[in-house]
């Protein structure tokens, strides 16, 4: 159940990125950090492994915990969350599509070592191979925001950056167990192992 609450907490911090993006064309640097970083650690061994440190998710834990507790200040993060998760569905049913993602993460990762994870570069790539690929996929995730920002390419690559990051923890989410019965059946459980996480 740790693992999954890491999971779902990556998935929540990456998508208030990408409100947050979409309202100011900002990201936070150090959760972007975290986000972007998540994309790179396709073989870890846990789910702490991927997101690293444990105070990296503590954002995205809070958000979770809000959620679980009715207390959610953002009612577009759940509508967003759930077509990620539908998205995430199609996208590991389309193995030429997942291969290619996977290659195409692999190709940048030498980049990311070089330059760091959250260089424009990086985060053009990466905003790039999502563009190509999970963007032609049902149902398209949609960003309502500032149209001023929304209509900067370097904005919109960034978005697309945090949604591949978004997706990556829907992936992990799924494949430590998830489903949509633990936001019906297993909210007290959640709620227990995200108050265990942010002790």
């Amino acid at each position: 159940m740790h693992g999954r609450v890491l999971a779902l907490a990556g998935l929540a911090q990456a998508l208030a990125q990408v409100r947050r993006l979409a309202d100011t064309g900002q990201a936070n640097e150090e959760m972007l950090k975290a986000c972007i970083d998540s994309v790179f650690r396709i073989e870890a061994a846990s789910a702490a492994e991927v997101y690293g440190s444990p105070g990296s998710l503590r954002p995205g834990l809070t958000l979770l915990r809000d959620y679980f507790t009715s207390q959610a200040k953002d009612e577009q993060l759940p509508r967003l969350a759930l077509a990620v998760v539908q998205l995430e569905r199609r996208f590991v049913r389309d193995d030429e599509m997942s291969a290619h993602v996977r290659a195409g993460i692999e190709a940048q990762a030498p980049v990311a070592e070089r330059l760091g994870s959250t260089h424009p570069d990086v985060l053009s790539a990466l905003g790039a191979l999502y563009s190509e690929s999970l963007s032609h996929l049902r149902p398209r995730v949609l960003v309502q925001g500032n149209p001023h920002y929304l209509g900067q390419a370097q904005v919109v690559a960034e978005v697309r950056a945090v949604l591949l990051s978004a997706v990556r923890s829907a992936v992990l989410w799924r494949q430590l167990g998830g489903s949509l019965w633990d936001f019906l059946l297993r909210r007290r459980q959640m709620l227990a192992a995200i108050e265990d996480q942010l002790r």
